[in-house]
């Protein structure tokens, strides 16, 4: 099979959402009609003793929140699936942000008891900057909720977007009876231990089906769709593709309800591996050489050998398992002898892989993420992916300094995976921990403990202000112990400013010092 037919086969997403809304819960579907596990875990599984399969982490487990983005990959109805379930919390948006650089769609769940809430709308944002087509799944039909047509008035004010829905609801909760299914033309009725009957529209008025037609919530939810068609957006798939319109689907992701009807329509919808831009240009998928790019670092997802694992997102050519690619930010060959492919921390090793794919390679301390691999004598590197400046900064210590060893390697291996930032104070040299929410400090502590084996202290300096300075000399003299000078990993200078007035006061003092901030910085991405 050629590359080109076999780019045409992937299918690459992700999914987003507000906690809570059951995005990890929808995954685990997918992964059961993917024939990946026998049955589908929950976030919170501590009674059933089940888990979700994309919560790998014993934190996540312990705590009911995904803190990490999970991989997963399996063929289905003629395509090879990645997925990508994402962390809802805010405080592990950076992950997130970085994990939508390396897919071609995402599917967004809404909780239609709930509606927009603050994080769907982040993150919807995030996705409409990049053009990156939206699948809307409106979540938990089986508890009461927001009327369907407040919702699609929701998606349309705050969002910004064209909705056009492929389904339409028949009640909610209890008297939940099934959805209208405009795309395949025909009802999809809900029937006791959550069995799904699928019922051609040209059949419902045979006599076996008049319970069904008779009744007020079917009679109420059909005429609401014919008023939607009547007033409603046209479908066009090219709006979608284009990220101006969103296809909206109704369901239970937890029932499961609606949850095949969606992904079967989904799947045939979604964009295949498109384009991608570089120094030197537009990069076809079906270019003849690999190339791809790094966009997260994982370290021990296997504790017993303190592995290193670099996810990449495969853009162009062939990877051929045992190949030599250059690393374009060093020109340093590598050979790629250990890829693999992932349902969350279960590796599977893989032998070839093609443009839209997601694989893990073995680490060797070399990488980083927003690095470029490539074959040949190719000399480019793909767009960078957005930096984020930390909102919260701690000092972090050892607790045991006959752990100093232990603690040194667990920073570095752990702030190279992106999510957590280090910082040296010029004047005192002591580490600086920068993240955007408090509960990255917990994961980091919790890991260095338990993967590391080196307990760490806290001391808070605050929510500062990060700034960073332009290359070149550093006038030292024009800061002090209140406004904190630094060296981030790469070894730039930044301002850890006390507060808006200070920030604001050096400005005026100094106008010939350029201060950057990278939250300007990443609109232009």
């Amino acid at each position: 099979m050629s590359i080109q037919e076999e780019v045409q086969k992937r299918k690459t997403f992700a999914i987003i959402s507000h906690p809570d809304a059951g995005k990890t819960t929808m995954t685990e579907k997918l992964l059961l009609y993917g024939n990946l596990i026998r049955s589908a875990g929950t976030v919170k599984g501590k009674k059933s003793g089940k888990f979700a399969t994309s919560d790998w982490m014993e934190i996540e487990k312990q705590r009911g929140i995904s803190v990490t983005s999970s991989v997963m990959n399996f063929p289905y109805d003629g395509y090879h699936v990645n997925i990508l379930d994402t962390p809802g919390h805010e405080d592990f948006s950076e992950d997130t942000y970085r994990t939508l650089t390396a897919v071609d769609s995402v599917v967004m769940i809404i909780d239609s008891t709930k509606g927009i809430e603050a994080q769907t709308l982040k993150l919807f944002k995030v996705c409409r900057m990049r053009g990156i087509p939206i699948f809307t799944f409106i979540n938990k039909l089986d508890r009461e909720g927001k009327e369907p047509l407040e919702l699609l008035e929701e998606i349309e004010q705050v969002l910004d977007i064209e909705t056009y829905p492929m389904n339409w609801p028949a009640g909610m909760g209890k008297g939940f009876l099934g959805i209208f299914d405009r795309y395949g033309n025909q009802f999809v009725k809900h029937n006791v231990g959550d069995v799904e009957t699928y019922i051609p529209n040209k059949e419902l008025d045979q006599p076996e089906h008049q319970d069904l037609t008779s009744n007020p919530t079917y009679e109420a939810a059909k005429d609401e769709l014919e008023l939607v068609e009547e007033a409603g957006d046209q479908f066009s798939l090219q709006a979608v593709l284009d990220g101006e319109q969103t296809p909206v689907f109704f369901g239970s992701a937890l029932a499961p309800f609606g949850v095949q009807l969606f992904f079967d329509t989904f799947i045939n919808m979604a964009p295949t591996p498109t384009p991608r831009k570089s120094t030197e240009g537009i990069i076809q998928p079906d270019s003849p050489d690999f190339s791809g790019f790094i966009f997260k670092i994982q370290a021990n997802m296997n504790p017993a050998h303190r592995d290193r694992i670099a996810f990449i997102r495969v853009c162009a050519g062939k990877f051929d398992r045992g190949m030599s690619v250059k690393l374009s930010r060093t020109g340093k060959v590598f050979k790629l002898s250990q890829s693999q492919q992932m349902v969350a921390s279960t590796r599977e090793s893989i032998d070839e892989a093609y443009a839209g794919d997601i694989i893990g390679i073995y680490d060797p301390n070399a990488y980083q993420i927003g690095d470029t691999l490539l074959e040949g004598n190719d000399k480019f590197e793909y767009d960078e992916l957005p930096q984020f400046p930390p909102e919260v900064f701690k000092k972090v210590t050892a607790k045991n300094v006959l752990k100093s060893k232990q603690f040194r390697k667990g920073i570095e291996q752990l702030v190279q995976e992106g999510a957590i930032q280090l910082f040296r104070d010029k004047l005192t040299d002591s580490f600086i921990l920068g993240a955007v929410g408090e509960l990255q400090y917990d994961v980091f502590k919790y890991r260095m403990q338990n993967e590391y084996n080196a307990e760490v202290m806290f001391e808070s300096i605050g929510e500062r202000i990060p700034r960073w300075l332009k290359e070149g000399e550093v006038d030292e003299s024009l800061f002090d112990g209140g406004n904190l000078l630094c060296k981030d990993r790469d070894g730039n200078h930044l301002v850890l400013f006390r507060n808006e007035f200070a920030l604001n006061w050096f400005k005026d003092k100094n106008p010939k010092v350029e201060l950057i901030d990278l939250f300007e910085v990443n609109e232009y991405k």
